[in-house]
């Protein structure tokens, strides 16, 4: 296993800049994810670490040593696919033992090792099939096997579960995941799916055009997200955002003047969370327009004089109808300055809004 470390890595092609100059370390047997928006420069970080891009400026280290200049094969790095990239002419034994053809290994234990990793990932009752007898998440196993055959330092894994159905993405997520504590591999996990992220990650890097915005556990990114990039791209519905200005100890927007601490005067974003907004109490007035039924829970879509907010309620059944006037309560906001997008650290709504 390997702790993995960035200096000022940066990764550029002419006058593009892929990755602003980055700092990162991530601890041996550690399982990262880097989650963020495609062109965020997480996948090029990734290719940087598996060799096939070189850093246009910085440092990669694997336990110290500097591998910038060593080439992908050399590194002991296994790497997962999107596109899993199994030889459809192959047995799925032979795509298994593909990455050991480089390394001097005797091929009874070659033999071994593809057996064992076939074993790993419940493939082994299918070493003789070909790629194009599999279902979608076999293929995801041999692919994982193959990346795990080499004993790797370092395992690699590139929007792994993208082309999987909804239910079996949740099963794999989870067999990654008791796979990795089992082997305590260091594990780098690169998505776009928040879900994927949260769940499978000890940390995870929230990655916005190049550069990393904020690093922490599901919690943290959650609840403390740094900027309003995280707070929006965390949350599913996302965060209701509502510009206004913060002045004498109240947040303004249009007409509703809301008692506000801790922020200084300026302009601001508020962020209230949908479940955090309160149906049937409160003082703020509102209008059911819309309702997403979505079996355990219900999204409510509102007309306030705040703008159109979203709201997110537990229970198999709306307790409103479209086109009911209600109260509203904010039980929780965070605010962020408009013009930085950083959160103001300590600022919120007074609780009960």
């Amino acid at each position: 296993m390997s702790r993995i470390e960035l200096r000022q890595v940066s990764k550029r092609w002419g006058d593009v800049t892929a990755v602003e100059p980055t700092d990162l370390v991530i601890e041996d047997g550690e399982f990262v994810a880097i989650l963020g928006p495609s062109g965020c420069g997480k996948s090029t970080t990734l290719f940087m670490l598996a060799g096939i891009y070189v850093p246009s400026e910085g440092e990669i280290r694997f336990d110290k040593a500097v591998v910038n200049e060593v080439e992908a094969r050399d590194r002991n790095v296994g790497i997962v696919f999107q596109s899993y990239a199994l030889y459809p002419h192959m047995t799925v034994r032979d795509n298994i033992l593909f990455p050991l053809r480089f390394k001097k290994i005797p091929q009874h234990e070659a033999q071994f090792r593809a057996t064992a990793a076939a074993a790993l990932v419940r493939v082994e009752e299918l070493l003789e099939r070909k790629p194009g007898q599999l279902s979608g998440g076999q293929q995801q196993r041999v692919a994982l096997a193959r990346a795990l055959v080499k004993e790797p330092q370092l395992l690699l894994l590139d929007e792994p579960l993208s082309n999987l159905d909804a239910s079996l993405r949740m099963t794999m997520r989870s067999e990654i995941r008791a796979l990795q504590r089992k082997l305590g591999v260091t594990t780098i996990l690169v998505t776009h799916d928040q879900i994927e992220a949260t769940t499978m990650a000890d940390r995870v890097i929230c990655m916005s055009k190049g550069r990393i915005e904020q690093i922490g556990s599901a919690d943290d990114l959650y609840h403390r997200p740094d900027s309003l990039f995280v707070a929006s791209f965390i949350g599913s519905p996302p965060i209701n955002r509502i510009e206004g200005r913060a002045e004498g100890g109240r947040f303004l927007a249009g007409t509703i003047a809301l008692p506000l601490r801790g922020a200084a005067a300026g302009d601001v974003v508020l962020g209230v969370r949908p479940e955090a907004l309160r149906l049937g109490e409160g003082d703020l007035s509102a209008m059911v327009t819309d309702i997403e039924p979505h079996g355990r829970e219900a999204i409510y879509h509102l007309t306030t004089p705040l703008g159109e907010l979203r709201a997110l309620e537990a229970g198999a059944t709306p307790r409103f109808a479209v086109g009911a006037r209600l109260p509203v309560a904010i039980a929780s906001s965070l605010v962020f300055d408009r013009i930085s997008g950083r959160r103001v650290a300590g600022a919120t709504l007074e609780a009960g809004i």
